[in-house]
């Protein structure tokens, strides 16, 4: 079987590895369509880990090629949408809090990115297939379906996590496809103001589209300081990190006022230190409660993602700015990702030309 990712760290390229096996509670899924993500470019740097000889990719739609014989709710033929964290149900870690992120230690629901091989590949598995895996619906293009596995999912969270309220004025620092969505979550979570940090001209304007009221470019000053002058000084009631390196950190904490919420859904590296100046955060007593967490798992947090899109509250296929047709255009697709273009939000591959 041929897929694509790292064959070792700063190294991309294709790589000859055996079918998946499918055990009895699992699916083998053919992909139809492909995201590449910045996680994955990521990855393939060195910032998840000296992996080698490892399919990468997360995001994708399918259709299932086999079954185990204790799958019930899927069979061989079926377009399916598959969730970029695929929780093993049976693990401990399911039962603590609400994301079934982390089912064996930090991360361990994220399987396809680093536990094992990917899903840009011919075939790839898919761990407890009645728990994990999303019938494609007729009424949302697979295109847009593709987009809730991680983006849509990982954005929103970043709204959830922030616990906006009526009317609160909100802050997303980066407006790459993640922050986009999380700018399209605070909306539909009822903020008032929404004020987006970002530059690149493609992704203001549909962070606008998506509900922004304020566009702020760290290309005009300090991004604090013109949230403290458009906020009269008080400082946003919630901000959500969905971008930027080690620095945005300490920044977010310094734009959020006494009883905020800062949320974190941005994917920092293993060299960063995260740090502030204890004042910023009234030295440790001004109430402004800090979270960072990763994209939820399972079938039924997709499942309401696609009801977000069957419904018009949400229109992900916004996000996508380049298309490319062919197994073999997987590389070409993950390279413009790695390349970061200005006109770039997503990229996405039809698998069958």
């Amino acid at each position: 079987m041929k897929g694509y990712g790292m064959i070792e760290v700063g190294k991309p390229g294709w790589i000859e590895t055996d079918r998946p096996t499918c055990g009895p509670l699992d699916a083998i899924v053919r992909p139809t369509i492909v995201a590449p993500c910045s996680s994955d470019t990521h990855m393939m740097h060195g910032g998840s880990g000296p992996y080698e000889n490892r399919i990468l990719g997360h995001e994708a739609v399918g259709v299932v090629d086999e079954v185990g014989a204790l799958v019930t709710k899927f069979k061989p033929g079926d377009e399916v949408v598959i969730p970029c964290v695929t929780p093993d149900w049976l693990e401990p870690g399911v039962q603590y809090g609400k994301t079934f992120s982390h089912d064996n230690g930090a991360f361990g629901s994220f399987k396809f990115l680093g536990a094992k091989d990917g899903v840009f590949a011919e075939f790839f598995h898919v761990n407890q297939a009645d728990a994990n895996l999303v019938l494609m619906p007729e009424d949302v293009k697979p295109e847009a379906a593709l987009m809730t596995v991680d983006m849509v999912s990982t954005g929103f969270y970043g709204a959830e996590m922030a616990e906006i309220g009526i009317g609160d004025t909100v802050v997303v620092i980066g407006i790459g496809p993640v922050g986009l969505c999380a700018v399209a979550g605070a909306r539909v979570l009822g903020a008032g103001r929404i004020i987006a940090i970002g530059t690149r001209p493609n992704c203001v304007k549909v962070a606008k589209e998506y509900g922004a009221t304020d566009i702020v470019s760290y290309k005009d000053g300090d991004i604090v300081e013109q949230i403290l002058a458009m906020t009269g000084g008080k400082g946003a009631d919630r901000v959500i990190i969905a971008g930027g390196g080690q620095e945005v950190f300490g920044q977010a904490v310094a734009m959020t006022r006494e009883m905020g919420n800062i949320a974190n859904v941005n994917f920092y590296d293993v060299s960063h230190v995260l740090s502030m100046p204890a004042y910023l955060w009234g030295l440790g007593m001004a109430d402004k409660n800090i979270r960072g967490g990763f994209c939820p798992g399972g079938a039924v947090r997709i499942g309401r993602l696609l009801e977000m899109i069957r419904y018009g509250r949400v229109d992900p296929m916004k996000l996508i700015t380049h298309e490319f047709r062919g197994f073999e255009k997987m590389e070409d697709a993950f390279l413009l990702m790695d390349r970061k273009e200005p006109d770039l939000i997503k990229p996405i591959v039809y698998i069958e030309g």
